[in-house]
């Protein structure tokens, strides 16, 4: 494994709309309950994950006010506010919760306005550097739903707009009606259907958000390959898998999440295994990926 104590120095960043960062971030959905839903079992534990996490060099965190829901926002708030320079909290809204593991659209103008309202307070924040479009709401036009975001862009509450569970269309069409910044859709070396939107991302200079990087369902193959790569690096499958995606394109910035220390120090050597793969290893794992 890699040595921890060296963290994200040297490895390989991103212009997020103007903010540099790290192209491994953090994702804090895992600072929730069993579901996404109430308090982690160990709070304290939560935000000692939080804070070494920005010891490691991580200056990207990601998170939303439906994890918890508004669970995994205080405990940012309160682990690491004031923030320390150059830490960039993002956070989304537009779904919301009826249960754990229950997750509902809504794009409503009023509701989004609330839902902005409450991170900012929960963050404290006086304004949110990245607020993404959690989904788009099918029974709101999306130009009502993103026409809110401007408006909260422009009287100063948010920096920077994003989305979240998009395509290459969707994207186009709130590019129409203003700047984007990033996309967060599910992809993986083991879930590739987001390609397209990659490399559309890419050419634009948009940031590529992954989640749930290790994808699901059965690896079958990957899984020993993932495994034999790792062993030769002194690492796990999940380092692997995260290394994959930072080296898939330039734009990705890959938010790993967990609620444990020993867990984060290991995602976060990921970022100095892209250096140390093999480019036979590269293609093996690739011709393995997402069969």
């Amino acid at each position: 494994m890699n040595d921890t104590t060296t963290g994200l120095a040297g490895t390989t960043t991103f212009d997020l709309g103007g903010a540099t960062v790290h192209r491994l971030g953090f994702g804090a959905m895992q600072l929730t309950g069993d579901g996404v839903w109430g308090e982690p079992d160990d709070p304290g534990e939560a935000k000692r994950v939080l804070r070494r996490a920005v010891d490691l060099g991580v200056d990207f965190i990601d998170t939303a006010d439906s994890y918890g829901p508004e669970v995994s926002e205080r405990l940012i708030g309160e682990a690491l506010a004031p923030y320390p320079d150059g830490l960039v909290v993002a956070t989304k809204a537009g779904l919301e919760r009826s249960g754990p593991g229950r997750w509902e659209p809504n794009g409503r103008p009023d509701h989004l306005r609330t839902a902005c309202d409450g991170s900012l307070r929960r963050l404290r924040l006086d304004r949110i550097p990245l607020y993404q479009l959690h989904r788009i709401d099918p029974e709101v036009p999306v130009e009502e739903s993103v026409g809110t975001l401007v408006e909260l862009r422009d009287e100063g509450k948010i920096e920077r707009i994003g989305l979240s569970e998009v395509g290459v269309d969707e994207l186009r069409t709130v590019q129409e009606l203003c700047p984007v910044t990033s996309v967060q859709n599910r992809f993986s070396i083991n879930d590739q259907q987001w390609s397209d939107v990659v490399d559309a991302c890419a050419a634009d200079g948009i940031g590529f958000i992954p989640w749930f990087p290790l994808g699901s369902g059965e690896l079958g193959d990957l899984a020993e390959v993932l495994d034999r790569t790792a062993h030769a690096h002194g690492s796990d499958r999940y380092a692997v898998a995260l290394a994959w995606l930072l080296r898939r394109s330039d734009n990705i910035v890959a938010i790993p999440g967990t609620s444990s220390v020993e867990h984060l120090e290991s995602n976060v050597s990921a970022a100095h295994l892209v250096d140390e793969i093999t480019d036979a290893e590269w293609s093996e794992l690739d011709r393995h990926g997402d069969r």
